[in-house]
């Protein structure tokens, strides 16, 4: 079986074409740049996107959205993610933690365009933020984010070891699931 995934993000890819690949499923990297809304929820920043492109595309495709919710903050970043991360980054979000209560959570809503309608499947990941940014590997908040019952960041675990806990693997198993692929 073939998947196609639409994304700009290398990093995402690898993440998710290596648990793919350990199901025998073939992952096609459709590397492509669209606008996305600024919208109110990852849900619907990600089902917008799917819908936008699906009148674009001639197949199948899934495409992913990810936030970060900080509960002391009301769920900040959230649908901005991507904005934050780039403009005020790790050190940002830990210099507006000081002093508060660090637990988080990633929501990462997969969109997948059958060919006639657009489905999404969630993915959940609890943790805390972190003091300081620790670990080489992954991207975005990963240094700063320690999942439930962990001590590492998902900077300091090899893809393997982060994909055991990963928001974004758990939205793809759902969605593999519907796809009647066992993991």
């Amino acid at each position: 079986m073939k998947l196609k995934f639409l994304t700009s993000n290398m990093h995402k890819y690898n993440e998710i074409s290596a648990f793919l690949g350990q199901l025998g499923i073939e992952c096609q990297w459709v590397k492509m740049k669209y606008e996305e809304i600024q919208g109110e929820s990852t849900e619907e920043i990600s089902r917008d996107s799917a819908v936008k492109l699906s009148r674009q595309m001639d197949d199948k495709f899934f495409l992913e959205d990810t936030g970060l919710y900080i509960n002391s903050l009301k769920g900040f970043p959230g649908p901005y993610s991507s904005y934050i991360s780039k403009t005020i980054g790790n050190e940002g979000i830990l210099d507006l933690l000081k002093n508060k209560e660090r637990s988080a959570y990633f929501l990462t809503v997969i969109s997948y365009f059958d060919g006639a309608n657009v489905l999404t499947f969630q993915g959940k990941l609890n943790g805390k933020i972190a003091e300081e940014e620790k670990g080489k590997t992954g991207f975005g908040f990963d240094p700063v984010f320690v999942p439930e019952n962990c001590e590492k960041t998902l900077a300091e675990m090899s893809i393997e070891e982060k994909n055991q806990h990963s928001h974004r693997i758990n939205a793809l198993r759902s969605f593999i699931s519907y796809l009647g692929i066992e993991d």
